[in-house]
């Protein structure tokens, strides 16, 4: 951990007796890390399935544990557009089976994430992908 906080691939923070360990974005080898972590953990496959076939998908995020790095089993996902719920159902239940990874999606229009989003501020979130055009 210290060799990759020297090199500023990983950013620390202490927190009274522990210190926090978290992927520096900016750094130039991130994209290349995110990739093959997003390859390890299967979420690429998750993610492209989902591109092709759910409709108008403007932004996913992948939130809380695993947006930590932490493989704990359960792959939350938050969807922002307008989803086809039936395709997404149909969808997880083949990725699950696949990945050996549970998925639960939590799935809002960009209105009701323009809203919402301020509860997603103080929660790890990471996003794994973005319509072409919006910035």
């Amino acid at each position: 951990m210290n060799q990759l906080t020297k090199t500023q691939i990983l950013v620390s923070e202490k927190k009274g007796r522990q210190v926090l360990y978290g992927a520096n974005s900016g750094h130039p080898l991130f994209p290349e890390l995110k990739s093959m972590v997003a390859k390890v953990m299967g979420i690429d496959q998750v993610i492209d399935s989902i591109i092709t076939r759910l409709g108008d998908l403007e932004e996913a995020y992948l939130i809380d544990d695993y947006a930590e790095g932490k493989d704990t089993g359960i792959i939350d996902l938050l969807l922002v557009g307008d989803i086809d719920h039936y395709h997404l159902n149909d969808l997880s239940r083949k990725t699950e089976r696949y990945i050996k990874r549970k998925i639960r999606s939590l799935v809002l229009t960009s209105h009701e994430y323009a809203e919402t989003g301020k509860r997603f501020e103080t929660r790890p979130k990471v996003l794994i992908w973005e319509a072409k055009g919006r910035s």
